[in-house]
């Protein structure tokens, strides 16, 4: 089978092809034939590190976190899976040498692989696993929200979602919807702006040609519930203009700077909970939750990708995988998918 792999940091250059044995899958595993790889900007951080030839913790990674395809192999004790299942993959690559998607089979422990719907497509279970669930534990961690989303349980709630032209904000404006919230998106421009519309947004907002915080305060009076935050530097002093007392700012990125101001005083005085959250240590009980939730939500039909649904997606093949990483590093938008087998 061929994989990519890399055994140094640095550009997408560091990134080949091997030809390998596909692995048998051990107890508690099951191997997975790779439809469809998806690109996280987790992805190319990994490979580029903190410098170019950076020591890794592995003579050879196999990148990418995402991905969809079929069960082709199951260990032993594996009951929840059987050949021929159709699954998601999330996380595929933490702390594996070669579990990443980028690669014709990969084998994982059975936590890592979710089924995937038949009305669903192997594009739109490859654009799940880190946005998908970042969004899901985004909109789930407020003091007085929900701990779980289904239809209603975000009824009677406004949600912002900043950059909502992006995966995890495609994906939050959409969940957010399906679980009842009126949602606003802030875009940086009228083609993200149409985006976030098609996505479901009810409300979008263009902060480089309107007050934002005067422009969301219209929409919501009393202010917002819950923000998805992907700028938290930058967004700072607008989220306390319109946060609501006792609302949540889940924080999933650090666009814009690594460092943040805050207004003590002003925060104490609305109860305003901040939430930073990063999947690889958020544990696996939330991962399951997010994943039981996703499930339901696209058996309702309530998530999808592609241009008509606000996800432009852009193809690659697995030879192009230092393309891939690339193109999601200079800021595509929309999502980079690589397909790795004919379905």
């Amino acid at each position: 089978m061929r994989a990519i792999v890399y055994t140094e940091t640095g550009d997408p250059s560091v990134l080949h092809v091997v030809e390998r044995d596909a692995v048998e899958p051990a107890a508690g595993q099951v191997r997975v034939r790779m439809v469809v790889s998806g690109v996280n900007p987790t992805d190319w951080k990994s490979r580029a590190g903190a410098k170019s030839g950076e020591e890794l913790p592995f003579a050879e990674v196999v990148p990418n976190q995402d991905g969809a395809g079929v069960i082709d192999a199951v260990g032993p004790g594996v009951d929840a899976f059987t050949v021929g299942d159709r699954v998601w993959l999330a996380l595929a690559a933490y702390q594996r040498a070669d579990g990443g998607t980028a690669q014709e089979y990969t084998v994982q422990g059975v936590e890592r692989v979710h089924h995937l719907a038949d009305a669903a497509s192997f594009d739109l279970g490859a654009s799940l696993g880190v946005p998908a669930i970042t969004a899901h534990r985004a909109l789930t961690v407020a003091e007085d929200g929900p701990g779980r989303l289904h239809p209603g349980t975000l009824a009677g709630r406004v949600v912002l979602v900043a950059g909502g032209a992006g995966a995890v904000g495609h994906a939050a404006v959409q969940l957010a919807r399906w679980a009842g919230a009126t949602v606003i998106a802030t875009v940086s421009s009228p083609e993200k702006a149409a985006l976030a519309r098609a996505a479901g947004a009810q409300h979008v907002v263009n902060y480089r040609e309107a007050d934002a915080a005067a422009e969301i305060r219209r929409i919501a009076p009393d202010g917002v519930d819950q923000i998805v935050e992907v700028a938290p530097a930058q967004n700072a002093a607008l989220n306390l203009q319109v946060i609501r007392n006792r609302g949540a700012i889940s924080v999933y990125a650090n666009n814009g700077g690594d460092q943040m101001a805050l207004d003590v005083r002003a925060h104490f005085s609305l109860n305003v909970r901040y939430q930073f959250l990063l999947l690889y240590t958020v544990g696996q009980e939330a991962l399951d939750a997010a994943a039981q939730d996703i499930n339901a939500a696209i058996d309702d039909g309530a998530l999808s990708v592609g241009e008509p649904a606000g996800l432009p997606v852009h193809r690659f093949h697995l030879v192009g995988t230092g393309a891939a990483q690339a193109a999601v590093e200079s800021g595509v938008v929309g999502k980079v998918l690589i397909d790795v087998a004919p379905a």
